[in-house]
């Protein structure tokens, strides 16, 4: 199973390939996207990206993943969530979201096992 390509970013708005949806922040893994709702977990942009907001992208057995802080890097990102990756023995990318959707489609064209989330507002 490859992961999708993500077709489309601008702000507030991003699609992914062979999804219909327009997410406003999505998760993304070998197989699939759906949105990435910060309530869920209780995100903020500060203290920002928890490791409750990538567990279901982990469990997909990817091998990198790839957070997209927001256009302007607002979306904080703590140690404690890339020691989470790290410990699960996967590569971790925490880059400007523009950067870390080129990122990401780079890898999944490589064909490498990756997922992702992505903030697409500030």
């Amino acid at each position: 199973m490859t992961s999708p390509e993500i077709a489309s970013l601008s702000w507030g708005q991003m699609k992914v390939k062979g999804c219909s949806a327009t997410y406003k922040d999505c998760k993304v893994w070998p197989g699939g996207s759906r949105t990435w709702d910060w309530r869920e977990t209780g995100t903020n942009h500060s203290p920002g990206v928890q490791p409750a907001d990538l567990e279901e992208v982990v469990k997909k057995g990817v091998k990198t993943v790839v957070i997209g802080r927001g256009m302007s890097e607002a979306l904080q990102v703590p140690a404690s969530t890339v020691d989470y990756l790290k410990k699960n023995g996967i590569d971790v990318l925490v880059l400007q979201t523009e950067k870390a959707v080129e990122e990401y489609n780079a890898l999944a064209a490589q064909g490498v096992k990756v997922g992702g989330v992505f903030h697409s507002t500030c």
